[in-house]
């Protein structure tokens, strides 16, 4: 019998509804249930083989308790070392490096740093900042966004170089990038299961922030041709990252679909939000991910600790002929008595 954990915070339906799927569709070989867990030992034994991870960037506990399990072998959704290592920036460059649309963005620095950090630390930083310089290479209007954010948080749509400068200092320590405005015509947000399934739904960022009214459906919102886009490049974005579980968004401007938050390994999925049709589609479709298709997986996640304590079999060793001793001996230049002497 194989154990499904699931790790949430404040989320009801989702849960809920992911837990009954699963066990009804595992038959009884396949049992979830909700992770409980106190004080992890060292030597803690393994408890499931998957886990769907719903909160861990919000507690470091959680964190470090699904890296602990990991040792074990147990599958996270998502991969909580690279999940912990990733950040919206590297996204938008690795993915305008694979082909992706991405609007034109900048990284920007801290306005502010914790008490050790003085202006000797900072010599490599350049001061001051070329502002007018960013602002023409992205363009007004932008988004002033964290570059490893979630949730709309800490977000500004920036109309002047005056606006950015406030907005900027309100920011304190964390690191924000500026992100060129894309004057959509249409606008969309994907789900990805298992790197490979896409569900496009159509989405109106304009309306409150989990209100329920900003997914529409509309089975028709895109043109075949930019639909097949779409798809690909979710799956691109997705592959390269290596999430078995996010949420892409994407700004559709003159028939180009630019992609601009990728990085939502625990996407909002609850019913009064995303709807039924949508919040349906991803318990099935996590559900088959988890039952059927994540055992069948040929590679599992590879960390460079695994290696070490699963060592593959090396293959056994040729032994040497006295024939190919013998022709090695021969090939040998014999010592000089200068060469002796040097």
């Amino acid at each position: 019998m194989k154990k499904v954990g699931v790790l949430v915070g404040r989320e009801v339906t989702f849960p809920e509804a992911i837990i009954k799927s699963i066990n009804e569709a595992g038959g009884g070989d396949v049992v979830a249930e909700l992770v409980k867990v106190g004080g992890i030992r060292l030597d803690e034994p393994k408890r499931y083989d998957v886990i769907i991870d719903r909160i861990s960037h919000e507690v470091p506990f959680y964190r470090a308790t699904l890296k602990r399990f990991a040792l074990e072998g147990t599958h996270i959704i998502n991969n909580p070392f690279w999940w912990s290592a990733d950040d919206k920036f590297f996204n938008f460059a690795l993915a305008s490096k694979l082909g992706v649309a991405i609007p034109k963005t900048v990284l920007l620095p801290q306005h502010s740093y914790i008490e050790d950090i003085n202006s000797e630390s900072l010599r490599n930083l350049e001061f001051p900042i070329d502002w007018e310089g960013i602002v023409e290479y992205t363009g007004l209007p932008a988004f002033l966004k964290p570059f490893d954010g979630g949730g709309w948080k800490n977000v500004s749509k920036i109309e002047s170089l005056e606006q950015l400068w406030y907005e900027y200092n309100q920011t304190g320590r964390l690191c924000m990038t500026l992100q060129e405005g894309i004057d959509f015509e249409q606008f969309v947000r994907c789900y990805c299961v298992g790197q490979d399934e896409v569900l496009i739904m159509p989405y109106d960022p304009t309306k409150p922030y989990l209100s329920g009214e900003q997914y529409v459906p509309d089975p028709d919102y895109l043109a075949p041709k930019l639909t097949a886009r779409v798809e690909n490049d979710v799956r691109t974005i997705c592959k390269a990252l290596g999430y078995d579980l996010n949420t892409v968004e994407f700004a559709i401007k003159d028939g180009i679909p630019y992609a601009i938050d990728f990085m939502n390994p625990a996407p909002d999925a609850e019913l009064a939000s995303v709807g039924e049709y949508n919040h349906r589609w991803i318990v099935d479709s996590l559900t088959d991910f988890v039952v059927n298709k994540l055992p069948k997986r040929a590679a599992k996640a590879v960390y460079q600790w695994d290696a070490m304590l699963n060592p593959a079999s090396k293959p056994a060793r040729k032994p040497r002929t006295r024939k190919a001793t013998a022709k090695k001996a021969t090939a040998k230049k014999p010592r000089t008595k200068n060469a002796s002497a040097d």
